[in-house]
C-alpha cells in the first residue's frame, strides 16, 4: 500500500471488499483505473461529437481574448495566464497604463512550462507572495501534477530567477503548508517537518519563525496546535504604520482562533466566538458573526458585521458598531477595504448590491453610508481593492449567465470606467434567465436560476442540466461560462442552478440548516427543485440530468442513490461517497464539522443516511452515471469514486468512469485535460438525455 492510502484505523478487506481501491497508486488499483479509462476513451471519447465538443471547450479555455485577472503589487499589475502555447502558464506583469490598452505589453516573470521542462517536473502554479515595500522578493508555490501538496521557493523579481537554497534562498520541501514573509531575511513556516508536525487532517500543526541561512528544523516554534486541529499558520500584516503579526488556529471549517503575536512571542487571543470571522484594517477590527453573540449587554444577530477599534478591543472595550445586519432575504457576501472606505457586497435573494461605508475620521461617531455609483444592477458583481494602502480605486467584475464578463475600474464615489470585456463565446440570442422558488419537503422556499430559450415548448422534452453544491457556506451566483454556452446552451440544452441549504446564499443560517443530522435538507431541497422543473413542463425524468463536484459530488451521489426515479443521467465529479471512511482519507478529518464523525456510533446513525456507498442497492434500478476523479487529488480521495463505481459495475449498472492521472482536486492540470474532462460530462449528458 502507498503512504497516501489510509491511516491505521482502516477496516479489513472483509468489511469492505473494495478497500484495495483506496491504494492510490497501487498496481492493482491503477490497473483497474486504466481499464476503466480505456473503455471510456474508446467509447464516449471516441466520437466525432466528442472531438468537436472538446475543441469548442478548448477554444474558450485557450482564448487570448479572455480578461487577464490582475493584482496590483508595487508599480506593476501581475497576472497568471494559460493558453494553447503556455499550457502550464505564464506569470507575467505590466503597468496599469499599458493594461488600459487593447494590447498590453506583458513582461514574462516566470514561464512554468519552460521551468517544468528544464527540471523534468509537471509543475502546476499555486501562486506567489511578494514582500513589500521593495517588491523584489517573492515566494512561489508549485505543485507536482496539481495536488494540494506543493513546494515553496524564493524568487528574485529583478533577476527573474529562483534563489537557490545553497545561496541562502528559502525553500520549503513538498508538503501541505506554506511560507509567509516577515522581512527580507525572515519568514513564518508551517509545513511537514517530521513526525507529529501535521494534524490528523494532513495540514500543518506547528507555526515557526525561520531565519535565512538556518536549518528549517531549527526554526523557532511559535505555536503548536492539537493533532485534531485542522490547520495552524502565522502571518504578518504589512500595512504601513500598523504592522502586526498573527498566529491562526483553524479548529475546523468555520471554527477558528486568531492570536496577536507580540515582539516577545507572547500571544493574545482576539476574544470573539470561534465561529466568527475576524478582519482588520489600520485601527479597525471587524467581526462577522456566524452565530448570535451576546457581549457588553447586547445580543448581535448571526450574519451581522460589527466594527470596533482594534486596540480598544484588545484593551477590553466591547463597544461595537453594527455595519450590516441580515434579514430573511439578505446576507453579506463580502467586505472590501479601500484606503478610506469599506465596500459591502450584499446578496439580496442571490443578487448582488454594493454599499459604501466611510468610517469616522477620529474613530468615534457614525459611519457614513452611501451607494456604489455605477454598480451593475443585475447579475453577479465582485469588488476588490486596486491598492488598499494608496487609493480608493476598486476593480469591479460584473457577470451573468448570458452576458460576457466585464472588468471596470472605479474610484469610490465616481462612475466606473470599463477596461475589459470577455468575448462572446456563444450565441445567446433568444435565451432568457429566470429565478424561481421551489418548495422543499419542510415548506422552505428554495431559489434556483433557470437559463432556457424564451420560446421553449413546455412539453417536458428539453434536455436539462441541474447543478448544485450545497455545502461549506458557498454561494452559487450567476456567471458567464463560454464552455457551458457552447457545449450545452447553444445546442438547445436548459441549465438550472439550485441555491439549496448548506450553501451561503442566505448567510450562515442557510448553511447551518443543513449541517450534520440536518444534511437531508440539502438533498430534499435539490430534489424539490428537480420536481419543480418537471411540474413547470421544462423537462421530465428521461431528460433531466444532474452534475456536481466535491461536496457537490456527494450531493449528486445522493441524488443517484436516494432519488434515482427523478433523473435520466447523473454526473459525479471528484466526490465524497463513502461517508464511513471519509474522515480517515486525506483531508477528510477537516470536514467533520460539516458532516459529523462517523466513528461516533450516534453520529453514524445519521451519516449513513447520506452515504451513497452504503445506500447503493444492487437490486435497485439506477440512471446512467458518469464518475470522474483524479489520481493526484490529495484533498478528496479518489477511492470514493473508484469504490462506488466498482460496486455498480459489479451489479451490472450503466457506469462510465474516468480518472485523470494528474489534476489535483480541480480534476485537471492544464487546459487540454480540463477540456477533455468537461467534454466527457457534456457528451455523456447529451447521449443519455438528448
Amino acid at each position: 500500500m502507498t503512504a497516501e492510502q489510509t491511516d491505521t484505523t482502516a477496516p479489513t478487506a472483509d468489511a469492505d471488499p473494495r478497500l484495495w481501491l483506496e491504494d492510490v497508486e497501487g498496481d492493482d488499483a491503477l490497473a483497474w483505473v486504466r481499464e476503466r479509462n480505456a473503455q471510456t476513451t474508446s467509447t464516449l471519447a471516441a466520437t466525432e461529437e466528442f472531438t468537436s465538443t472538446q475543441a469548442a471547450l478548448r477554444g474558450v479555455l485557450d482564448s487570448d481574448a479572455k480578461i487577464p485577472d490582475v493584482s496590483k503589487i508595487g508599480d506593476h499589475l501581475y497576472n497568471f495566464w494559460k493558453d494553447s502555447t503556455h499550457v502550464r502558464g505564464l506569470w507575467r506583469r505590466t503597468t496599469l497604463e499599458s493594461y488600459r490598452t487593447d494590447e498590453p505589453e506583458w513582461e514574462t516573470v516566470l514561464d512554468v512550462d519552460a521551468l517544468g521542462e528544464a527540471e523534468g517536473e509537471s509543475w502546476v502554479w499555486h501562486g506567489a507572495s511578494i514582500l513589500r515595500p521593495a517588491y523584489r522578493k517573492a515566494l512561489v508555490s508549485l505543485s507536482r501534477g496539481g495536488s494540494d501538496a506543493d513546494v515553496t521557493r524564493e524568487f528574485d523579481l529583478a533577476t527573474k530567477e529562483f534563489v537557490a537554497p545553497e545561496d541562502g534562498g528559502f525553500y520549503r520541501p513538498e508538503s501541505k503548508g506554506d511560507l509567509a514573509w516577515v522581512d527580507d531575511d525572515t519568514v513564518y513556516v508551517f509545513t511537514d517537518t517530521g513526525e507529529g508536525s501535521m494534524t490528523s487532517s494532513g495540514y500543518p500543526r506547528v507555526a515557526r519563525r525561520w531565519h535565512r541561512g538556518t536549518p528549517l528544523e531549527s526554526a523557532t516554534v511559535l505555536y503548536e496546535g492539537r493533532t485534531d486541529d485542522m490547520y495552524i499558520s502565522a502571518f504578518r500584516s504589512h500595512t504601513p504604520g500598523f504592522v502586526r503579526d498573527f498566529v491562526a488556529r483553524s479548529l475546523a471549517f468555520y471554527s477558528n482562533e486568531l492570536y496577536v503575536l507580540a515582539a516577545d512571542d507572547s500571544l493574545t487571543k482576539i476574544d470573539v466566538p470561534d465561529s466568527a470571522e475576524v478582519g482588520f484594517r489600520r485601527e479597525w477590527l471587524l467581526v462577522e458573526l456566524r452565530d448570535d453573540w451576546t457581549v457588553g449587554g447586547t445580543t448581535f444577530t448571526s450574519g451581522s458585521l460589527l466594527a470596533t477599534g482594534f486596540d480598544d478591543f484588545l484593551a477590553g472595550g466591547r463597544d461595537f458598531t453594527v455595519l450590516f445586519e441580515p434579514d430573511e432575504s439578505t446576507s453579506l457576501a463580502g467586505a472590501t477595504w479601500t484606503q478610506s472606505h469599506l465596500v459591502l457586497n450584499v446578496l439580496a435573494d442571490v443578487k448582488n448590491r454594493l454599499h459604501v461605508l466611510t468610517p469616522p475620521a477620529d474613530g468615534a461617531g457614525a459611519w457614513e453610508r452611501s451607494e456604489m455609483l455605477g454598480a451593475p444592477k443585475i447579475g453577479t458583481v465582485a469588488v476588490r481593492a486596486v491598492d488598499v494602502d494608496a487609493s480608493d480605486d476598486v476593480w469591479l467584475v460584473a457577470t451573468d449567465y448570458l452576458t460576457p464578463t466585464t472588468l471596470s475600474i472605479a474610484t469610490v464615489g465616481q462612475e466606473p470606467e470599463l477596461l475589459k470585456s470577455m468575448p462572446v463565446f456563444f450565441d445567446a440570442d433568444g435565451l432568457t434567465v429566470e429565478q424561481h422558488f421551489a418548495t422543499s419537503d419542510d415548506g422552505t422556499k428554495v431559489p434556483y436560476f433557470l437559463v432556457r430559450r424564451a420560446d421553449l415548448a413546455l412539453d417536458g422534452t428539453a434536455p436539462t442540466l441541474l447543478y448544485g453544491y450545497g455545502g461549506f457556506e458557498i454561494s452559487l451566483t450567476p456567471g458567464y461560462s463560454g464552455g457551458l454556452g457552447r457545449a450545452w446552451l447553444e445546442q438547445g440544452g436548459v441549465y438550472a442552478v439550485a441555491n439549496i441549504r448548506g450553501g451561503g446564499e442566505y448567510g450562515p443560517r442557510w448553511h447551518q440548516l443543513a449541517l450534520q443530522e440536518n444534511r437531508h435538507r440539502a438533498y430534499e431541497d435539490f430534489s424539490s427543485v428537480a420536481k419543480d422543473l418537471v411540474t413547470r413542463g421544462i423537462t421530465s425524468r428521461a431528460h433531466l440530468g444532474v452534475q456536481g463536484g466535491s461536496n457537490g459530488g456527494l450531493l449528486t451521489g445522493n441524488m443517484l442513490t436516494q432519488y434515482p426515479e427523478l433523473f435520466g443521467a447523473v454526473v459525479i465529479q471528484v466526490p465524497l461517497l463513502d461517508m464511513k471512511r471519509y474522515s480517515h482519507l486525506l483531508a477528510g478529518a477537516s470536514w467533520m464539522a460539516e458532516y459529523g464523525d462517523p466513528d461516533d456510533p450516534a453520529q453514524w446513525e445519521f451519516i449513513q443516511t447520506f452515504s451513497p456507498y452504503h445506500l447503493f442497492d444492487a437490486d435497485r434500478e439506477y440512471p446512467p452515471v458518469l464518475f470522474t476523479t483524479s489520481t493526484r487529488d490529495d484533498r478528496v480521495h479518489p477511492g470514493h469514486a473508484r469504490k462506488l463505481a466498482a460496486a455498480m459495475i459489479e451489479a451490472g449498472k450503466d457506469v462510465t468512469y474516468y480518472e485523470n492521472i494528474e489534476g489535483g482536486h480541480g480534476g485537471a492540470a492544464n487546459n487540454e485535460q480540463a477540456s477533455f474532462m468537461q467534454a466527457l460530462a457534456y457528451r455523456f449528458l447529451w447521449e443519455r438525455l438528448g
